[in-house]
């Protein structure tokens, strides 16, 4: 196929892409009380979803399946911020966790510590009403669960603009920094700047960040941000940013390794300091309070008892398992994980390059978080959705297919039927197995042809 005919190719994928997108929004009923949860709209987001995920694994294709022209790059890079347009201005009806963003923000614009009162305290009666708080999940039994990076986003939200529009334009914002970002490492990394569309085109970022706000987006924008500082040796200010991301959303503490460089301490450092003193920060005035939710939240996941956990539920479908396996599980888990970050830390050889950086730290955080996601088998789509900044740098087509089939668990997200999991988990462990023997081939393959 010559690359005018590919080109061609590649824009019919966009706009079917946005074809789909309008067609789901069409699923939208204004007016309707419950919007929020609808099994009717579910079902056609779902559907539709799946349909937009089997055009983007073409698109994807498409890009890495041979040279492109340069200016299919400004393509994609138009595509994908014209298809943030539509979720962007719409309201969110998949999750009602940016209610709680705002909640958050709005205490916090009368200088009041998020983390001490439950939305339902008396404290804070004078703040209700029925837009905001009304949609405010777990108001009565559950505080804060969200880092201090991602309060002081919030915070900062509420002090200009305290809406839900506010929140899903400071998310696009930074969706916009990430995808920027991205054609920047990849140039860096002498990579075609196509191959954004893994981020850019994927549908499971499109909706969970610049439609229904979710803070992961400015966790994965300042990971990028990281990467492209790590990849100058700019390993302070990296790991500045790494800590900033973690305190957004836990989860990307798993890709430390990635970025960090044998025997030098100054990421770690930053990394440490910057978690370190904002907790410290906020725990004025709301001391061990200040870990919010987090407890409650691990047991409402089933993560003490071992039943959120995707591997130990398919293993009981077969065979009854007694109650210790959980503390099992997750030990062995742990010892797994650890020591997939001690290879990386300590074992593999560190590129010299910025290019080199770039897409070693793409690879080896494409291993670390997917390994995390699989062992921790969250419950929400979003929670999938950082694995796409990764997928830019890597040529793992099980890394491709876990950050877009995430959609699923809309469907059933507490894993009580056997067939949905399997059917975002099963798929991807047998995809990481063509992707372990096929990068084997890799590293085989010069000694083989030199024999």
């Amino acid at each position: 196929m010559n690359s005018a005919r590919r080109e061609r190719y590649l824009v019919g994928a966009g706009l079917i892409l946005l074809l789909l997108v309008g067609a789901e929004l069409l699923c939208h009923r204004p007016g309707a009380v419950s919007t929020i949860g609808s099994d009717e709209r579910l079902r056609y987001f779902i559907g539709l979803e799946c349909l937009a995920g089997a055009v983007y694994f073409g698109a994807v294709w498409l890009v890495r399946s041979g040279p492109l022209p340069a200016r299919t790059a400004w393509l994609v890079l138009g595509l994908g911020f014209g298809m943030r347009v539509l979720p962007l201005v719409w309201p969110p009806f998949l999750s009602s966790d940016l209610f709680r963003y705002v909640w958050d923000g709005r205490v916090q614009a009368q200088g009041i510590n998020p983390y001490r009162y439950l939305p339902a305290a008396p404290q804070l009666e004078f703040l209700r009403d029925n837009e905001i708080y009304a949609s405010v999940n777990r108001s009565e039994e559950a505080p804060t669960i969200y880092p201090p990076v991602a309060q002081i986003i919030f915070a900062a939200i509420g002090q200009i603009w305290s809406s839900i529009t506010m929140v899903k334009i400071v998310m696009a914002g930074f969706e916009a920094v990430t995808i920027v970002t991205i054609a920047i490492l990849l140039r860096r990394a002498a990579l075609p700047m196509a191959g954004v569309l893994v981020y850019a085109w994927n549908p499971l970022p499109l909706w969970e960040y610049a439609g229904n706000g979710h803070i992961d987006a400015a966790s994965i924008a300042f990971i990028a941000l990281a990467m492209l500082l790590a990849s100058t040796a700019r390993q302070g200010w990296a790991g500045l940013l790494l800590g900033a991301a973690i305190l957004c959303k836990l989860l990307p503490a798993a890709v430390f390794p990635a970025f960090w460089r044998r025997w030098d301490w100054r990421m770690l450092a930053t990394t440490l300091g910057v978690i370190v003193l904002l907790y410290a920060a906020y725990a004025v005035g709301a001391g061990w309070h200040v870990l919010g939710y987090l407890p409650g939240y691990a047991a409402e996941e089933g993560l003490d008892s071992g039943s959120g956990f995707f591997l130990l539920r398919a293993a009981r479908q077969f065979v009854p398992l007694p109650a210790w396996t959980a503390r099992a599980y997750l030990a062995v888990a742990a010892i797994a994980l650890l020591g997939l970050a001690a290879y990386y830390m300590l074992g593999r050889p560190h590129p010299t390059t910025p290019g080199g950086r770039i897409i070693g730290i793409g690879r080896a955080g494409a291993v670390l978080a997917t390994a995390t996601t699989i062992a921790l088998s969250p419950h929400y789509p979003w929670y999938l959705g950082w694995l796409a900044l990764f997928a830019c740098f890597a040529p793992y087509r099980s890394v491709i297919y876990l950050s877009v089939s995430g959609v699923i668990l809309y469907v059933d997200p507490y894993h009580r039927e056997a067939i949905y999991p399997w059917l975002i988990y099963g798929p991807a462990l047998v995809l990481a197995a063509f992707d372990v023997a096929q990068a084997h081939r890799a590293r085989t393959a010069p000694s083989m042809e030199s024999r």
